[in-house]
């Protein structure tokens, strides 16, 4: 009867302990990625901590040195809840207008690689980096949604079916 006690507390401890990994994990995926505020608001908590951030992409601030390489740019605060840019008008429309508001809060973003193809204005920019000393987000991944690229393609393929 010990041995058979035995078996079910390890088993017990095994599920609580997948239980406990599932629900943390799923908790700190509920979060993908943060919004300018957010990241200025972590203070000094966001030192050396690698961060997903997203932004709109301001066009006329991208710089590139293809010598180095590096693409410096600047995104513009977006709503980071899904339902709000529903509410807004959709993903495009949310982008048009954070470019176009000059009080949004602004980042300056580093990327010490290639410039993306999809680097353009209004385009959504999703980055995974860390904000460094100088104030910067210097990332070291970007990716890139353009929503308004494909937005006339939409109807051309339902109308074709």
């Amino acid at each position: 009867m010990a041995g058979k006690t035995k078996f079910i507390f390890a088993g017990l401890l095994i599920v609580a302990a997948v239980a406990y990994l599932i629900i943390s994990s799923t908790g700190s995926a509920a979060n993908y990625f943060l919004t300018i505020e957010e990241l200025r608001a972590m203070g000094d908590e966001s030192a050396g901590r690698n961060i997903t951030i997203s932004g709109a992409v301001l066009g006329d601030t991208i710089v590139y040195d293809s010598s180095t390489p590096r693409v410096t740019f600047t995104i513009v605060q977006i709503p980071g809840d899904p339902e709000e840019v529903e509410r807004a008008g959709g993903l495009a429309k949310v982008l048009h207008n954070a470019v176009n508001d000059p009080n949004r809060p602004r980042l300056e973003v580093v990327y010490d690689n290639v410039k993306p193809d999809l680097l353009q204005n209004e385009a959504q920019a999703i980055m995974r980096g860390q904000l460094g000393a100088d104030g910067r987000f210097h990332a070291d991944e970007v990716l890139l949604k353009c929503p308004s690229r494909y937005e006339e393609q939409v109807p051309d393929q339902a109308g074709g079916a």
